[in-house]
């Protein structure tokens, strides 16, 4: 079997990759909002603020922790979410980094 496209590049890259495909849905944008914003963790809330159904939720609390960006834990028959300052941060500097990049300014195009 052959190589896979993403083996061609970089961890960075890839990582860079998966972290822009997880925030580019805007439900995840604001899940991380409303999390952000209660300055503290949440735990099922999210179906009354954001008006989506339970299960789309849930799909979507697992995409953001699968990069790790949020973790939970398990209180009763509620989990609860709250931002990983550790990963956010990584996350942060990387696209901090990544943008800051000067582009050249070419007037070819």
């Amino acid at each position: 079997m052959g190589l896979t496209k993403t083996e061609i590049f970089t961890d960075k890259q890839n990582r860079l990759a998966i972290v822009f495909k997880v925030l580019g849905h805007p439900a995840r944008i604001a899940i991380l909002q409303h999390i952000i914003n209660q300055k503290a963790c949440i735990c099922n809330d999210l179906v009354e603020e954001l008006g989506l159904a339970q299960a789309t939720i849930s799909q979507h609390l697992k995409e953001l922790k699968n990069i790790g960006i949020i973790k939970g834990s398990i209180e009763g028959k509620s989990v609860c979410y709250c931002i990983d300052d550790k990963v956010w941060g990584t996350i942060q500097d990387e696209l901090i980094l990544f943008f800051t990049h000067n582009a050249p300014s070419n007037s070819c195009c």
